[in-house]
Formats: C-alpha cells, sequence, structure tokens
C-alpha cells in the first residue's frame, strides 16, 4: 500500500496523485506540487490515504510545500495575464490569417511558459505565429490543438438539461459513447436531441447503458411470436424500464395489450413466421401465466383459493345466510322461553294471594279464594303492577268479611 493525496489542477480536470513526505493535508486546501512541468499550484481533492501499489503511475511525484499567501497572489496575477495573453494571440492569428479558433491560454505557476489550446478542422501551420508570441512575451509558447468536447470542458455552460456540464463538473475524462447506445436505450436518433453543445453524442448516454443492457437479456425482442394470458400473437414494442411489452393478438382485432414480461412466453424470438407445427396451448393453461397481485393472491388464499367466480359467490352467500338461520333458532327459544314464562308467572299469580294471605288476617274459605284468584288474573291483564297489591287487600278483605 501506498500513502497518497489526489490533486486537481483545474475545475472538473482530471486527478493526480502525489506523495504528501509526512505533510497532512485536508480535502479543499490548495498546495505547491513538482510535475513534470516544474512547479504547479493545485488543490486537494482526496485527503490523505492509502492505495494499491498497481493504482500508482511511478515515479510517484511529491507534495513541495503547502500553498501560501503569495503563492494564492502569484496565482491571481497569472489569471490576469492569461486573459490579456489570449488577446494578445487573437490579434496576432487575424493578423496571420489562420483558421484556428483561439480557445484558451495558461500559464505555468512560475510564469515561464504558456501553453495556447485553439481548435480547428485540419492542420495548421503556425510556426511564424509561435515566433511572434515568444518575441512578446519573452517566455516558452505551446500551441495545443483540441478536440470539441474539449473546448466544451474549459469554456463550460449548460447542458439541454438545465444542468452545467458533467464534462466541466466531475468528469475525470471522456468515455467513448456511440450511436448503439442511443438504439439500445429506445432513443430518438434525431442528432439534435441525442448530442449536446459541443455537438457530438451526449455524455450521459453512457450512464445508464449497463442497466439498459441488463434489461435487455430479460426482455425479449421485437415481433418475436409469444404466448399470453389472452392468446398467442406478436411483440409490437418493448418498454425496457417498465419490462413490459405490447402485445398482437391473433384471434383479435382489439389495440395491442400490455403485459408484463413475466407473463408471456417466447416460443420464436425475433422477427419471422410463426412455426409451421405450433399448436396454441388451451386457454386454461394460458390463464396460469397471469400475473396476479399479492392483494388478490392473499385473499384468494383466504377464499380456499378458489378461481371460479360462480363457487366464490356460492361459497360468500352461504356464509351470510348461516348467521341469518342461527338468528331464527335464537329468536324461536325466545319466544318459546316467554311464553313459558307467562304460564309460569300465571302459575305464580295464583299463588300470590296464598303469600299475602299469611298475614295476621283470618284466611279466607277455598271458595271465596279461587273466586279472588281468577278475578285477579283478569285485573291484572289491564291494570298496572302498583295496583295489584290494593286489589289483593279488597279481596282478603272481601273474604274477611
Amino acid at each position: 500500500m501506498t500513502e497518497i493525496i489526489g490533486v486537481r489542477f483545474k475545475t472538473g480536470g482530471k486527478q493526480y496523485y502525489f506523495d504528501p513526505k509526512g505533510l497532512t493535508v485536508a480535502n479543499g486546501q490548495s498546495v505547491i506540487v513538482e510535475t513534470g512541468k516544474g512547479l504547479e499550484y493545485g488543490v486537494c481533492v482526496r485527503p490523505n490515504g492509502f492505495v494499491a501499489d498497481e493504482a500508482v503511475v511511478q515515479p510517484l511525484r511529491p507534495v513541495v510545500r503547502l500553498a501560501t499567501d503569495r503563492d494564492e497572489k502569484q496565482v491571481r496575477d497569472n489569471r490576469k495575464k492569461e486573459q490579456d495573453a489570449l488577446n494578445v494571440c487573437q490579434k496576432l492569428i487575424q493578423r496571420h490569417k489562420l483558421e484556428m479558433k483561439l480557445v484558451q491560454a495558461e500559464y505555468s505557476f512560475d510564469g515561464s511558459k504558456i501553453i495556447f489550446f485553439f481548435t480547428a478542422e485540419g492542420r495548421v501551420d503556425f510556426r511564424a505565429l509561435v515566433k511572434d508570441l515568444a518575441g512578446v512575451f519573452r517566455a516558452r509558447i505551446e500551441l495545443r490543438q483540441i478536440g470539441v468536447r474539449d473546448e466544451a470542458r474549459m469554456l463550460g455552460g449548460l447542458g439541454i438539461c438545465g444542468k452545467p456540464f458533467c464534462c466541466a463538473q466531475f468528469l475525470d475524462e471522456f468515455h467513448p459513447v456511440s450511436i448503439k447506445m442511443a438504439k439500445t436505450q429506445n432513443l430518438s436518433l434525431n442528432p439534435t436531441k441525442i448530442s449536446g453543445t459541443c455537438g457530438r453524442l451526449m455524455c450521459c448516454l453512457k450512464y445508464e447503458q449497463e442497466a439498459y443492457e441488463d434489461a435487455v437479456k430479460r426482455c425479449p425482442k421485437q415481433e418475436s411470436f409469444v404466448e399470453c394470458p389472452d392468446g398467442v400473437g406478436n411483440i409490437s414494442s418493448v418498454d425496457l424500464l417498465k419490462e413490459r411489452v405490447k402485445v398482437r393478438l391473433e384471434d383479435s382485432s382489439e389495440q395491442p395489450k400490455s403485459y408484463r414480461v413475466s407473463e408471456i412466453r417466447v416460443v420464436r424470438s425475433g422477427k419471422g413466421k410463426r412455426p409451421e407445427d405450433y399448436v396454441a396451448p388451451p386457454k386454461a393453461e394460458l390463464e396460469k401465466l397471469r400475473y396476479i397481485p399479492p392483494e388478490e393472491e392473499n385473499r384468494a388464499r383466504r377464499f380456499g383459493e378458489e378461481n371460479d367466480l360462480s363457487a366464490l359467490l356460492d361459497r360468500y352467500l352461504g356464509q351470510q345466510e348461516e348467521p341469518r338461520e342461527s338468528g331464527k333458532s335464537r329468536s324461536g327459544g325466545r319466544n318459546h322461553r316467554r311464553r313459558g314464562n307467562k304460564k309460569e308467572g300465571q302459575q305464580a299469580q295464583g299463588k300470590q294471594p296464598q303469600k299475602q294471605a299469611q298475614q295476621p288476617a283470618p284466611q279466607p274459605k277455598p271458595a271465596q279464594q279461587a273466586e279472588g284468584g281468577t278475578e285477579q288474573k283478569r285485573r291484572r291483564r289491564h291494570r298496572p303492577h302498583h295496583r295489584r297489591s290494593k286489589n289483593n287487600g279488597g279481596a282478603g278483605q272481601q273474604a274477611k268479611e
């Protein structure tokens, strides 16, 4: 393992590893490092850490020191000089009538070298231009031709998504992008819709390519002959993100129906004729391919996993009739008890005068007592309860008389 820190010289530029030489550098701290071009000013984007020896390009350059206020001032002065050098170089290009577009000028940290970046359609003979620039700035001059993607990274800007360019924000290096990626992702092949500001294919096509390639392996091809829960037919379109397909059924003139990838069974992949010896399976077997959501599946298990609607209806009606029958038997029992209680109450009413007759008053004769008992029964059917004792008392007085 090798101890390193990560340093970046430009915003959105590539990250390089350097040997800290015992210094502890925090993330975002400025440092002065030694490079093949001399001393350079950079910003730490990865604090002290360890990486495998294979990830380090030897020889590993050291960190000279942490940046001071004097170094910061020198960097600001170089930025001002770069703008002046850009204007001077632009005038000299027009004087020499060279077909080149100047993009940016860059001063080295110590000011001994100036690099001019430009774009051009072909090769440009700029030897006379270099001599004039060297005589003006009294420094080493380098003219470097770059591509349109590097130009977009240096200049920056906003993409069609409304965000800053990925290349100018976080991409360390460019990845190859091809038109095949746009086809795999079912994007429009119109160049104006899949190209960035630089005029090349958008770098973001590479981001989701692996996910689309994995989805292509699981989804069938377009125009494949498949079996689905409603019959057999050909796939008219494939949605890779949702993993759904639309199928044109052979025995139906309706619009193509949408199914999950798990609901279909591929008979023939890709374009071609229907197999000659193919016989479509029965409808009941194809219906088993239909996807059942977990809620409906749990409901089916609760009802005994019955798929027949009539059977479910009979079962449901049977469950509704059972409580009604049980309610009838309960009500019938109550009526029977009420009738029985009524008879028992009448017997108790007939015996009640005997209990009241146990008072100190003399007991009446059996005949008079029986007449008083029948009279009490008739009166109790129509009179309130609080008058019973008075009537009984009157009967007792009559018996006494």
